[in-house]
Parts: C-alpha cells; structure tokens; sequence
C-alpha cells in the first residue's frame, strides 16, 4: 500500500516560473487516480546537483514511499538528476529504466539518449523520469503494475506480496497452492468429535514450558539504550571502580581530621570536575562541592553548616580562613574509591532483565553495548475467508475487517517481542499450507487464529500434520475462552518451528495469546514464564461456567488497607473484544459444580496481572 508519495520536477525554468511545469502535474494527476488514499508532496527545484540530492535524502528519511522525479535525464550540460540519484540509492533497479527505455524506443528512437536511474534508498522507491509532459505519461504507464508490488516488499508488508505473488503464479485453483495431503471434498465423512484430549491449564503450561526449552538460544550485541526488556547472555564486571576517586558527600571543606576543631586557611576551592592540583598540609583546607575528588592528604569533608567565616578577600568574592566547629571524624562525609560499584564486581547477572537502573549502571561503568539473549521471530497469520485487510475503505459484503494480527502485534510489543505480519491465509489446504510454508521461512514462532475448531474449513491442524508433519503437544484446553487452543511443532529447513493456532474470535486470541504466546516467548528468553499472581475481590456475583474461566476484568482500590476489587469488563463473550479493554487482570473462575454454580460478590478469586496498575490517591 502506497502511503506517501514525493513529486520532484527538476527544471531551471520550471524554478523560475512554475507555471511552466507540466510533467510534475501529469505525475501527480496519475497518483491521485491510482493511489488516492495517498500523501503527496511536491516541489521543483533547479538542476543543481546537491540540491537534488538534498530533497532526495530528505524525503527518503521522512518516510516517504515512492518518490518521482521528472527532468535533467538528457545529455546537456545542466542534466544531472541521474548523477544526483545515484548519488543517494543504496541499491539500483535498472530494470525499471530498462522497460521505459524499452517502451518508449517504440515511439521515438530519441529514447535512447534519456538516461533514467531507479532504485531504492532505505524503505523508499525512487524513479527518474523524463521531463516532457508526453514521456511522462508513455513511461508512467510501463511502471504502473509493478508500483504497489514493489513498495511491499521495500517496506517488508508480506500479506500484499503474497497476494501479489499469488495472483502471478497463476489461477485461483493452482499453481500458488502448495501440494496438498488433505482431502476436504467428502464433507459428510469429516470427524464429529475432536480426536484431541482435553487438558487441564496446568498441563498445557507445563507442554509449553518443557517444548520451549527446545529452543536454542542465540546471542546478539545491542546497544544499551535499545537494550530494556533484554536478558542478559552473561555477566557484565565493573572493569573500573566507582567512584574512581573520593568523592565528597557533600558541599563544604576537605580537611585532615587530625586537625581537629579551629581555624583553617583555603587552601584550594575544588568543584565537581576539577583536578585538585596540590595535597592539603596540616592547618589547611579546601572547599568542595558534592561529587568533588578530594585533595591528597584529605580524609574527611566538613559541612558548611558546621563552619564559620573568618576571613575573606577585599571583594568578598573568595575565602581565605574559615573555622571548623564541629571536630570532624575520619573518612566523614567521604566516599571512598569503588564505594559504589567497586573493581571487578558483578555489575548484572547472566539472565538478568534489563531496566532502566541497569541501564543507568552500564552507562555508569562504561559499557554502550552488551551481549543479550536474541529474541525468537515471531510471524502473526489470521485464517479465514471472511477476512479483509482492516485498511480496505470499504467492507466487502459478508466480511469482516481482520482485528487479530494488530492486536496481536501490539500485545506481545507490550510485552517486549517484535513480530513479523505473515498475512491473511484462505480457508483451502493447498492455500493454507502455501500460507504457512511461507511463514515458516521467516519466523520461530507462529502465532495463528482462526482455523482450530471442528468446522469443515477448520484446516489448521489437518495441514500441519499431513502437510509439514507437524506434532501436535495438545489441541484442546479446558479453559474459556480458548479451548480450541493448539500448540505444535514441526520441522522447517532443519530447524524446529514452535506454532501456537489460536481461536479466531477477538477475546480468545487476546487471552490464549497472553496465557500460551507470552508465557513461551519468555521461556526462549529463559526468563520466567509465570505471571504474576494477587488476591482479588469479586465485586459482584459470578454465575460460574462448566470450564474454568479467565475473565477480563478491571481493578479498583477503594480501601488501600485491604485486597483490590475486580469488576467483570462487560460481556465476557468470546467475540466482543470491549471486555479486554482496559483490563489488567484475567481472573483465574474455577469450573461450575453442584455444590458450587457461583461466586457471590466479595470471594476471593486468583488474578493473573496483565496490565498496568493504577494505584489510588492516597
């Protein structure tokens, strides 16, 4: 998808007198028919080499996705926009040159004399132009199909290369399917109950965790401003102390203690930053500011309070004799080399996570990059053929805008984890497989909804096994919502892929994703797991479900003396995604029983904490 678009018309006369300019609106016309929903900027600027380069760079690193350049691509003196491109792109398309050339040759044998560039800088496609109003338009027209395609794989959006891959490669029936083992043609013969047992939540975490210790751990260096959330791959030492000299505590006088009480001459007035340049003797003294090394023969530093002015400069503006009042003790108000941090000590701990006071220590100690644990690529798919891009302007009828992958993305970055968008896949084995088979190639951690239950076009785990040979470590849970929830591994290229398959309905990929996804990318971390458990409070009665429940809720102090309260956030139906927002709890509800269909307000339940508290004024 074409976002934002830059129109450069590169002309003397054009700078001089705009209204000479009719190549650049030409272009701009052709953008505003194709991509309407499309930011666009334009400019005209002279044929100065610099200059064009200047507005290149700029608008590459503004984000930009296409930029347009029309002019200064012939043989006269003045003509440099193709040296001017060049200049900036990272890497050259010539082929996009090639096929214009191609095209207009068969208008004009003056076509070869124009010496058009493309090609890209960081995430942004540039493409030199004629400057006549007639070329523009022959040559716009050869790069039209290949525009849209080309920004998605720059900018790495693989739902539309798929899509554009598949359309390519042939028929809807054929050739973009990957083969197949799975046979859906004999609807009725399909299964009427799930081949899988049903788990307890206690037993899938236990899988999850024991699977996800198959995971090899890989190492990369960051710097340490990127490196929050982090765990550490091994011990980082204080290979200086700190401080790395004594340091005072205080504003005052660095004296000798032997000294005792009595007058003192300043000898030296030393600031945080200075370099005291001679030792104290017996008698002297010199004023220090918080953070200052102390003078050789120093051991100990006198508040101002505990003095007394005895003599200053004509102009008031130094000390020359104060008086001690207080007799000051050894090492007072002094801290001594390594105090803080000392030599060699354990600055973080293998495995430990970093926050900001670490970061704070590392920046302290000299350290700008440190060796972490790589996090796993994790790639989000949504199945279902009711499904559509959340960007399409129009809702297609019988669809639905697909919430998953966002909402998905945006968890797990919550939680610290990046993660690759792998598209939309179809209900159909052969596009499924080819979806996943696709997916597979770019990540360790396939995060599926959709596609996990027991309808005919439930496809997911049929296309695992039969197709990729997939082992499946559960496939129901006795939890809701979720108990669809599947998690299997297979072999991809020769490395074990982890995939998590998801129930398609909002909340349950919202709550599956944070109980199963998180609680495994931690563990690839080697970092815990579990979630964080408290006490809560119901603040109303809870008519309990046969399965164990995980419900949205929110908390509320009303008495910081006592437990928190937790309210029920609206319908807990599986498909309204407003009971999820704002919690920061999953109450753990057990199973109804006889003895037991519910929980009267003011029972004390578990709550796993998710989101972020806010605790009462007090």
């Amino acid at each position: 998808m074409v976002k934002a678009v830059a129109i450069i018309t590169v002309s003397d006369s054009c700078f001089k007198d705009n209204s000479k300019d009719t190549s650049g609106p030409a272009l701009l016309k052709f953008i505003e028919q194709h991509f309407p929903e499309a930011n666009i900027h334009t400019i005209i600027v002279p044929d100065e080499k610099e200059i064009i380069e200047r507005e290149l760079k700029y608008f590459c690193d503004s984000h930009i996705d296409l930029v347009l350049t029309t002019g200064g691509t012939g043989l006269s003196p003045r003509d440099v926009t193709p040296e001017a491109t060049k200049a900036v792109l990272h890497k050259e398309v010539p082929a996009i040159a090639v096929a214009m050339t191609i095209a207009s040759l068969k208008k004009t044998p003056m076509a070869m004399l124009s010496r058009a560039v493309a090609g890209i800088r960081d995430r942004t496609l540039i493409i030199n132009f004629p400057g006549s109003k007639k070329a523009v338009t022959e040559c716009i027209e050869v790069v039209k199909p290949i525009l849209g395609h080309g920004i998605s794989l720059i900018t790495n959006n693989l739902a539309n290369v798929r899509i554009v891959h598949d359309k390519l490669q042939s028929d809807h029936t054929c050739s973009h399917m990957r083969n197949t083992n799975v046979d859906i043609s004999k609807v009725a013969l399909r299964p009427r109950q799930s081949p899988f047992p049903m788990l307890e939540m206690v037993e899938a975490f236990n899988i999850v965790d024991a699977v996800m210790m198959q995971w090899v751990e890989r190492t990369e260096t960051v710097s340490i401003e990127d490196s929050a959330g982090c765990v550490v791959a091994q011990d980082i030492i204080a290979r200086e102390p700190m401080p790395p000299f004594p340091a005072s505590v205080k504003d005052g006088y660095a004296c000798l203690s032997l000294d005792g009480v009595g007058k003192r001459r300043v000898q030296a007035v030393v600031a945080a930053g200075d370099t005291p340049l001679s030792p104290l003797t017996r008698g002297q003294c010199a004023r220090v500011n918080t953070g200052a090394p102390l003078p050789l023969g120093a051991d100990c530093v006198v508040q101002v309070e505990d003095t007394k002015l005895i003599q200053a400069s004509a102009d008031n503006q130094t000390e020359l004799e104060v008086e001690i009042l207080v007799a000051p003790k050894p090492h007072q108000d002094v801290r001594p080399i390594g105090f803080d941090i000392p030599l060699g000590s354990l600055l973080v701990e293998k495995g430990d996570v970093i926050d900001a006071a670490k970061i704070g220590i590392l920046a302290g100690a000299g350290y700008q990059e440190i060796t972490v644990v790589e996090h796993p690529k994790v790639g989000i798919m949504s199945t279902g053929n009711e499904l559509q891009e959340p960007s399409d302007s129009f809702l297609r009828p019988s669809h639905i805008r697909d919430s998953n992958r966002i909402m998905i993305k945006s968890l797990l970055k919550e939680h610290g984890f990046e993660s690759i968008d792998c598209g939309i896949a179809r209900d159909h084995p052969g596009e499924l497989s080819h979806a996943l088979e696709n997916a597979l190639a770019v990540c360790d951690v396939l995060v599926c909804t959709g596609g996990v239950s027991m309808g005919e076009r439930d496809l997911l785990k049929p296309v695992l096994i039969k197709d990729f040979n997939a082992t499946v470590h559960f496939g129901r849970v006795r939890m809701k919502p979720g108990k669809p929830s599947t998690f299997a591994t297979c072999k991809y290229e020769g490395r074990t892929k982890f995939i998590f398959a998801l129930p398609g309905n909002p909340v349950s990929a919202y709550v599956c994703c944070l109980l199963l996804v998180v609680r495994a990318l931690r563990q690839c971390t080697r970092y815990s797991g579990e979630w964080a458990r408290l006490g809560v409070k119901l603040a109303r009665d809870i008519t309990l479900d046969p399965r164990p429940e995980y419900a949205r809720a929110q908390l509320s102090f009303p008495d910081i003396q006592d437990l928190p309260v937790a309210t029920l956030l609206g319908n807990q139906c599986s498909s309204r995604l407003l009971s999820a927002c704002g919690a920061n709890v999953l109450l753990e509800l057990p199973g109804a029983t006889p003895e037991c269909p519910m929980l009267p307000a003011g029972s004390v339940v578990p709550a796993l904490l998710t989101g972020r508290i806010d605790l009462p004024r007090l």
